[in-house]
C-alpha cells in the first residue's frame, strides 16, 4: 500500500462518523449502570456496563487525533486551526453550561463558584481534587472531557509537525512506546494518595482516579496514539487487520479492563490501541469503498449528532425520568419501571441532541469556523469528545 498523499485521500470516512455514535452511546448506558444492573455500584461481571464509559472516552480521544491528523492541511495556520476547533467546540459546551445551572436552581442545588467557573472555562481537569469541593456537584460533569481535548487542540499543530517526521518504517515502534506509557499511567497513579475514594466509584481513590482518568497531560497519549496511527494507515503501513478481529479485540479488552480493580479498570493502554486497531480498521475499510455497519446512512447520521448526544445525554440522567432513584441513594424500582426510564433517557437524549446538532453545532460551524472571506479547507469530521 502506498503513502496516500492529502489529495487522494478520501474527505469522509462514514464509518468512522457513524463509531462515533456507538461510542456516545455507550457513554450513555454506562450512565445508566444503575437501571441496568440494579445497583449503583455494580461488581464484575456487571461493571462491564460502568467500563464502556471509559472505553467510549479513550475511543474519543484516540479518534480525535487520528482525524485531525487525516484531514491536516499542511497550508493550514495554527490560529485557523484553534479557532475552528474552539467554534466545533464550545457553543454545545455553552448551550449545556447554561441549561446545567437552570436546572441546578430548580432542583436547589446550590450555584458556586467551584462548580461554576472550572467547567466555563473548561479546566476541570487540571484541578486535582476537585470533586470533594463540589467541583462537580449538579453540573454537567462530562465536560471534563472537553478540558482534555482543549489542551490536545493546543498541542497539535506541534505534534502533528514533531510525529510527521518519524519515518513511517518506525512508526510501529512508537505506538509501541505510547502504548506502554499509557498502560504505565494508573500504576503510577499509585504513588498518590489511596483516600478518599470517589462518590461515583467507591473504589478508587480521588486523587488516583484524577491523575489517571482526568489529568489532561497523560491523557495526551491517547490523542497522540490516534495521530501514530493515521499517519500508519497514511503512509501504507498498516496490517491490515480487519474490522471484525479488531472489535473483538475491543470487546475482550473492555471486558478484562472491567475486572481490574481500583483506578485500573478506569484506564487501559491495551483497551486503547484495541481501540486504535477498530479506527483504523473501518477508515481502511472506507478508504476501499466497503460497507460497514457504521456507514450506512442512520449510523452517519447518528454519528454527527453524537457530540451533542455526548453533552446532553448526563443532564437527561441527572435530572430527567431516572433523577428520584438517584436522589434517594438506592434502587427499588421494579425491572419495569426501570426499562421504561432507560428507554425515556434514551428517546429524550437523542431528540435533545438532534435538536442541538441542528439548532447550534451546526449553525455555529458554518457560520463562524472561518474567517469572513478566508480560504476553504477540510474540516475535522471528529467530534468534540
Amino acid at each position: 500500500m502506498q503513502t496516500l498523499e492529502p489529495s487522494a485521500r478520501p474527505n469522509r470516512l462514514p464509518s468512522l462518523t457513524g463509531m462515533r455514535f456507538v461510542a456516545a452511546f455507550a457513554v450513555l448506558i454506562s450512565h445508566l449502570d444503575s437501571q441496568i444492573v440494579g445497583t449503583f455500584h455494580p461488581d464484575p461481571p456487571y461493571r462491564v456496563i460502568t467500563t464502556l464509559g471509559p472505553a467510549g472516552v479513550a475511543f474519543f480521544f484516540v479518534l480525535s487525533g487520528f482525524i485531525l491528523t487525516w484531514v491536516a492541511d499542511p497550508d493550514d495556520t495554527a490560529r485557523l486551526f484553534w479557532r475552528r476547533r474552539l467554534v466545533k467546540l464550545y457553543p454545545n459546551h455553552l448551550v449545556t453550561f447554561v441549561a446545567a445551572r437552570i436546572l441546578m436552581v430548580a432542583a436547589g442545588v446550590q450555584i458556586v463558584a467551584i462548580n461554576t467557573f472550572p467547567a466555563l472555562f473548561l479546566i476541570e481537569p487540571w484541578i486535582p481534587y476537585l470533586e470533594p469541593n463540589g467541583g462537580f456537584t449538579g453540573s454537567n460533569a462530562v465536560s471534563w472531557s472537553l478540558g482534555c481535548e482543549m489542551a490536545f487542540y493546543l498541542a497539535f499543530p506541534w505534534l502533528i509537525r514533531l510525529i510527521g517526521s518519524i519515518r513511517p518504517s518506525r512508526l510501529w515502534l512508537w505506538v509501541a512506546v505510547v502504548v506502554t506509557a499509557s498502560t504505565a499511567v494508573p500504576f503510577i497513579s499509585q504513588l498518590l494518595p489511596a483516600q478518599p475514594f470517589t462518590s461515583w466509584d467507591p473504589t478508587s481513590s480521588e486523587w488516583q482516579s484524577w491523575f489517571a482518568y482526568l489529568f489532561p497531560l497523560p491523557r495526551m497519549l491517547e490523542f497522540v496514539l490516534g495521530i501514530l496511527m493515521a499517519r500508519i494507515v497514511i503512509t501504507g503501513k498498516w496490517i491490515r487487520l480487519g474490522m471484525t478481529p479488531a472489535f473483538l479485540l475491543t470487546i475482550t479488552c473492555v471486558v478484562v479492563q472491567s475486572y481490574l480493580p481500583g483506578v485500573f479498570h478506569l484506564r487501559s493502554g491495551p483497551t486503547a490501541l484495541a481501540v486504535a486497531f477498530a479506527i483504523a480498521a473501518s477508515a481502511s475499510a472506507d478508504i476501499r469503498g466497503a460497507r460497514t455497519p457504521f456507514s450506512g446512512r442512520i449510523m452517519v447520521w447518528l454519528g454527527e449528532i453524537s457530540y451533542a448526544l455526548y453533552m446532553v445525554h448526563y443532564l437527561v440522567v441527572q435530572y430527567g425520568p431516572v433523577d428520584a432513584l438517584h436522589a434517594t441513594g438506592e434502587v427499588t424500582a421494579s425491572v419495569s419501571t426501570r426499562l421504561i426510564n432507560i428507554l425515556l433517557t434514551v428517546v429524550i437524549s437523542i431528540s435533545l441532541a438532534a435538536a442541538l446538532y441542528m439548532l447550534v453545532e451546526r449553525p455555529a460551524v458554518r457560520r463562524f469556523s472561518r474567517p469572513a472571506g478566508g480560504r476553504k479547507g477540510l474540516e475535522p469530521l471528529a467530534p468534540s469528545t
